[in-house]
């Protein structure tokens, strides 16, 4: 037996999705566990990793085989999302490394606070990273999500020393991340890298609010509206400026 199958870490749930988990349609796999708590978050009910399903990679890779020919047709492939995929490192390399061995294309999910848990072997069996970067102010960052920005910096330089491709994602929240000093500082960084392929401008959005009641819990952002339409293009228009194709 392939000693990936049998490689056990904890499942949020999966999905079958187009256009927002990489390329073409993708096998997603929402890992269970974050270490970050960030205010605009829109899926609270992963946090934790013992909310989670148990389950092998096996177990998970036989369900997105059944997809395969649809996957590949539409030259999408496999992602691991989550919650922080990289808080399981060893079910995510075992997730990646068998989506591989299915002839698919692989995405890792992260916003790179646990990159230095992405060992070689796991990075070796990932096609493309999506690595939020969230905000470019140390101090923004740390109220935005609870944690500390120099590790996900640390994680893009790194992925840009392997030459793995990277699509970049930035939330703009007002109040926060709308400012123009943000972007900049972002645009400056990924541009230097050499291996952002993309950037996704999303507009912060409100849609979590309903599993935070049912959790009971407070949304961190109530009241806060999503941005406008211009300030979201003004957001764009920093990132083409920098060089960067920017959607």
């Amino acid at each position: 037996m392939t000693a990936w199958r049998t490689v056990q870490g904890r499942l949020h749930s999966w999905d079958v999705s187009t256009g927002v988990d990489g390329p073409g349609t993708r096998f997603v796999a929402f890992t269970s566990g974050c270490p970050l708590r960030c205010l605009y978050c829109h899926n609270p009910e992963t946090w934790r990793l013992r909310d989670g399903i148990p389950a092998t990679a096996g177990e998970v890779l036989d369900r997105a085989a059944g997809f395969r020919r649809f996957l590949e047709v539409s030259r999408g492939g496999f992602t691991v999302s989550g919650g922080e995929p990289l808080l399981q490192p060893a079910f995510t390399r075992a997730l990646l490394t068998g989506a591989r061995e299915l002839g698919l294309h692989t995405a890792l999910d992260t916003s790179g606070f646990l990159g230095a848990r992405a060992d070689d072997d796991l990075l070796a069996a990932t096609d493309l990273v999506l690595l939020d970067i969230k905000a470019w102010q140390p101090t923004t960052y740390r109220g935005l999500t609870g944690g500390e920005l120099t590790p996900t910096l640390a994680f893009a330089r790194r992925l840009a020393g392997l030459r793995k491709p990277v699509w970049l994602r930035f939330v703009v929240v007002p109040g926060w991340t709308d400012d123009a000093e943000q972007a900049a500082g972002i645009a400056e960084f990924a541009a230097a890298l050499g291996n952002v392929e993309r950037v996704d401008v999303l507009p912060f959005h409100r849609l979590g609010v309903p599993k935070y009641e049912r959790l009971g819990l407070r949304f961190p952002l109530d009241g806060v509206a999503p941005p406008t339409a211009e300030i979201v293009e003004r957001v764009r228009e920093q990132f083409f400026a920098a060089g960067l194709t920017a959607v």
